[in-house]
């Protein structure tokens, strides 16, 4: 069994937030692929179904994103999970807006969601990482910038963006994380490209 984590805030304030891409990115999936209604388990939210014909659940913790191993480590220890099986999508800053790259242990990079997990289950879990670039100005700490909503700039590529991570997201599970990414920037491209900072 595989386990998607899409990381974020839970709540009606933080819905918009950048920091809650690996929500948006989860909900995605689990929408494309009719999964299960989700319940209230493991500290946050999980539904079950199959992509491509394997079987799979999909978590969104709803500890705060500083406390997300918590939910993680309980998902797998119940479905006997293992680390190299779990999928966690995040938002990156490093990363330019509507890019993804994937890889599979690491550092975390001072994201308090990884760091949680790190700390929960070890570092060999699979990381996907959704480009949200960083703050347009540079006056603006990335704190405040990540805990902001998307603009009406920025969602012309997300919802593709989105759309497009969920169609080729089988192609993870069957072990070609390269050819996912390959797949969503070809797809972004054929958006018409990327708005630069100065279009926010």
């Amino acid at each position: 069994m595989h386990l998607v984590v899409g990381l974020g805030n839970p709540g009606t304030r933080y819905a918009g937030n950048r920091h809650n891409i690996g929500f948006m990115a989860a909900a995605e999936i689990a929408a494309a692929f009719s999964f299960s209604a989700p319940q209230k388990k493991f500290h946050g939210k999980i539904c079950t179904g199959k992509i491509d014909g394997k079987k799979s659940a999909i978590l969104l913790p709803e500890t705060y994103m500083n406390e997300s191993g918590r939910a993680v480590q309980a998902a797998c220890a119940f479905h006997k999970i293992p680390p190299e099986n779990v999928m966690v999508l995040h938002d990156e800053i490093e990363i330019v807006p509507g890019k993804i790259r994937i890889k599979q242990g690491g550092g975390h990079g001072g994201h308090n969601g990884l760091k949680s997990i790190d700390a929960a289950i070890g570092q060999n879990y699979w990381r996907v990482r959704l480009g949200i670039g960083r703050p347009p100005v540079a006056e603006m700490e990335p704190a405040d910038f990540v805990l902001s909503n998307f603009t009406a700039a920025e969602k012309k590529w997300l919802k593709p963006f989105l759309k497009s991570i969920a169609a080729n997201f089988p192609l993870l599970l069957s072990g070609q994380p390269s050819e996912l990414m390959n797949r969503v920037t070809l797809a972004m491209k054929a958006e018409g490209g990327l708005p630069s900072h100065s279009e926010y």
